[in-house]
């Protein structure tokens, strides 16, 4: 298994990019990364690891990175050597099975969309998956910012995609689908989502289709799949990490007037509690977002990402490429959409 780490991406970069990348290779013996990016700024990254599982650690220069706040496509012309781009061509070309960035999200999507040879057969437009809890277990929110401007046919692939992959990756037996709307009533909601919904009811998965849920359904886990826009996706993800960063700093707080009045063992067992609780529901678990709809694999990271968020998203893009993921979105697609395998 190889795959290309963009490891000049993120707000940390590269010194937990490479980190995460150390962590993966000690525990995967199968597993190569690729760093792409500046070779003199990895080099000195990687000589504070002196051990045998670095000759799995290939570097792959690039003289540019792009930033976090820079404009995505503007950018990818501006600066042709970046590691983006370097990354995507390595999976483009077959050198890598998967690629990994915590860098410009919106880079990653427009480099992969300027090559639509990188799309899979009948895909319009990649979508990014990002993994929510629930009381029966983790839920894939599709799409969460590639796609503002989604059709319901780019919706109802995402339901197929999203399917599959809570399927293979997230370990749901025959997950629900369910379209994000502002009511569960079949008439609630715009032109897309009524359009998506009857696509949903005529398509193969129809019996897999529990129809429109509300935001607040989403913790429940009715749906292991939940479809909408990317806009609409990406104010959720978004709201959702930031309600539980205010949870916790609340629950810290409060902890922190309690703990003194505690026996030493009670204060110990509750600060872990937290912890533990903590580390459940932070994206780290998961290590990030795929973007499904491409050849090959790809995970899309935080852009606060760390060691233990990269090593995820290594481990996830393996998982993704080793369960040949693609071949069952292209089978179910064709299937749905009467697309030739090789359109």
């Amino acid at each position: 298994m190889r795959i290309a780490l963009d490891a000049m991406g993120g707000d940390h970069a590269p010194g937990p990019i490479v980190a995460g990348a150390v962590e993966a290779v000690r525990d995967r013996d199968d597993l190569t990364v690729i760093l792409v990016g500046n070779k003199a700024r990895i080099e000195a990254e990687l000589a504070k690891y002196p051990d045998s599982a670095l000759d799995r650690l290939p570097i792959h220069h690039s003289a540019e990175s792009i930033g976090m706040e820079e404009k995505p496509v503007e950018a990818l012309r501006r600066k042709r050597d970046n590691s983006i781009s370097k990354s995507w061509g390595l999976l483009a070309s077959g050198e890598a099975n998967a690629v990994v960035s915590a860098g410009n999200t919106g880079a990653m999507v427009a480099s992969a969309m300027m090559n639509a040879k990188m799309f899979l057969p009948g895909v319009r437009r990649p979508g990014i998956a990002a993994i929510f809890p629930s009381h029966r277990g983790p839920v894939a929110i599709i799409d969460v910012g590639a796609n503002m401007n989604a059709k319901a046919e780019d919706l109802y692939q995402y339901g197929i995609m999203g399917s599959i992959y809570a399927q293979h990756v997230l370990g749901v037996s025959e997950p629900k689908i369910g379209l994000l709307n502002v009511g569960s009533e079949d008439d609630k909601g715009t032109e897309l989502t009524k359009a998506t919904r009857a696509l949903f009811l005529q398509g193969p998965l129809a019996d897999r289709f529990v129809g429109n849920i509300e935001g607040r359904d989403i913790y429940e886990g009715h749906a292991r799949v939940v479809v909408c826009e990317g806009f609409v996706g990406n104010v959720l993800l978004k709201a959702g990490e930031g309600a539980v960063e205010f949870l916790f700093s609340q629950l810290k707080q409060e902890m922190a007037k309690l703990l003194p009045s505690l026996p030493p063992e009670a204060a110990y067992a509750l600060g872990n509690t937290l912890k533990d609780l903590k580390a459940r529901y932070e994206y780290q678990e998961f290590g990030g977002g795929p973007l499904l709809g491409i050849r090959g694999a790809c995970i899309i990271c935080h852009g606060s990402s760390r060691e233990r968020a990269i090593k995820n998203a290594l481990r996830v893009a393996g998982t993704m490429a080793e369960e040949r993921i693609n071949a069952q979105f292209i089978s179910q697609l064709t299937a749905a959409l009467n697309v030739p395998p090789e359109a």
